[in-house]
C-alpha cells in the first residue's frame, strides 16, 4: 500500500463519528491502541517513535519534541510527521491525546513485574490467592451485623425477590441471588438487561424486595431500576460501596468495597466479596425459618439422587 494511502486510513481511523452539531469537532479514538494497530503500516523511522512512545508513554507526554527525537533516533520532523500518520494535529495534539489515553490507570499501560521472567508463574499464582483473600477479609471487615439481619428478615418474609447488576462481577452476583435464595422458596430472579430491569422493578411492590449490586455504586441503569421499584414501595437492599449513590437510594445497605488491584492482567478478586455476602444473606435468610428452608433443600437433594449414584455428601445442585 502507497503510504499516502496508509498514511490517510491511520488518520481516519483515528477518528469517530462527528458530533451531533455538524462542527469539525470529532470525539477521538484511543490513541494508545491506534498506534499500536498502524504501527505496522509505517515507516521504518516512525516505528521507532512508535516503540519509543509505547515503551514509555509518560516521558513521551512531559518530553519536548527534540527530546522524543534523540531517543528515537529520528529527526524532529519525523516526530511531527508521526504524529500526523497517526490522526493527531501535531505534537502537541499527540501528548494530550497520551495523557487521556493514561486516565484509565498505569495498571492498563505499563505490564507488572516479573511478566516474562521465571518467577513470573509464583507470583502470579501467589498474588491471585492473595487478592481473593484480601477481598473476602474486607467484606468480612465491612459488614454490619444488623444489615445482614434487616436484610435476611425482610426477604425471608417477601412476596418477590429480584437481583439486579450489570456488566461482570455485579451480573454474576446477580444470578448467584436467583440460585442462592430459590432453593429457600423464595420466588428469586434476576436481570441485568437495562430495560427489564425497570420493567421488572415496575411490578414490584410493598411486599417485595429488590437486590441491587454495584461494586462502584455509579451503575446509573441499577440505581435507575432500584428507584423505580422503591417508588412503587418494594424495599431496596444495595450491595455496593458505602456512600455511593447506590447506597443513598437504598433501604439498606450492605457496604462491599474492595479496591482495584494494581495489575490489570489478573481478574479483579472483589466479585469474590460479593459472591460471599450473597451466601452470608442467604444463609441468614434460611436462619429465618429454618424448617421452611430445610425441607425445601431436602426434597431438591432427594429430587437429585434420584439421577445421581446416591452420593450424600456432595454440594446442593452440585
Amino acid at each position: 500500500m502507497p503510504r499516502a494511502k496508509r498514511s490517510r486510513n491511520v488518520r481516519a481511523a483515528a477518528h469517530a463519528t462527528p458530533t451531533p452539531e455538524g462542527h469539525d469537532d470529532v470525539i477521538a479514538a484511543d490513541i494508545i491502541s491506534l498506534i499500536r494497530q498502524s504501527s505496522p503500516n509505517l515507516s521504518p523511522s516512525e516505528q521507532r517513535v512508535a516503540t519509543v512512545l509505547l515503551a514509555d508513554i509518560a516521558f513521551a507526554i512531559h518530553a519536548s519534541n527534540a527530546e522524543l527525537a534523540r531517543r528515537a533516533r529520528v529527526s524532529e520532523p519525523t516526530v511531527t510527521r508521526f504524529s500526523r500518520s497517526v490522526g493527531c494535529h501535531g505534537v502537541r495534539d499527540l501528548k494530550v491525546r497520551l495523557a487521556q489515553a493514561m486516565a484509565v490507570g498505569r495498571i492498563y499501560v505499563e505490564l507488572p513485574p516479573h511478566v516474562g521472567t521465571d518467577l513470573a508463574r509464583p507470583a502470579l499464582w501467589r498474588s491471585v490467592f492473595q487478592e481473593i483473600r484480601r477481598a473476602i477479609a474486607v467484606v468480612e471487615e465491612g459488614l454490619r451485623k444488623e444489615d445482614i439481619e434487616r436484610a435476611a428478615e425482610a426477604i425471608s418474609a417477601c412476596s418477590k425477590l429480584v437481583a439486579f447488576g450489570v456488566g461482570g462481577g455485579s451480573t454474576l452476583a446477580a444470578a448467584e441471588v436467583q440460585n442462592r435464595f430459590f432453593r429457600l422458596g423464595i420466588a428469586a430472579s434476576h436481570a441485568s438487561d437495562p430495560r427489564l430491569m425497570r420493567m421488572i422493578a415496575a411490578t414490584f411492590g410493598r411486599d417485595d424486595v429488590v437486590i441491587a449490586i454495584s461494586t462502584t455504586g455509579t451503575a446509573s441503569e441499577v440505581i435507575a431500576a432500584a428507584s423505580v421499584a422503591k417508588q412503587y414501595g418494594a424495599l431496596v437492599v444495595a450491595i455496593t460501596k458505602p456512600e455511593s449513590r447506590l447506597a443513598l437510594i437504598a433501604d439498606i445497605t450492605l457496604g462491599v468495597y474492595v479496591p482495584e488491584a494494581p495489575d490489570a492482567l489478573k481478574p479483579t478478586a472483589s466479585r469474590y466479596a460479593l459472591l460471599a455476602t450473597v451466601d452470608l444473606l442467604a444463609a441468614s435468610t434460611a436462619y429465618c425459618k429454618p424448617l421452611e428452608a430445610q425441607a425445601r433443600m431436602r426434597r431438591i437433594k432427594y429430587e437429585l439422587m434420584k439421577g445421581s449414584d446416591g452420593d450424600t455428601k456432595g454440594p446442593l445442585g452440585d
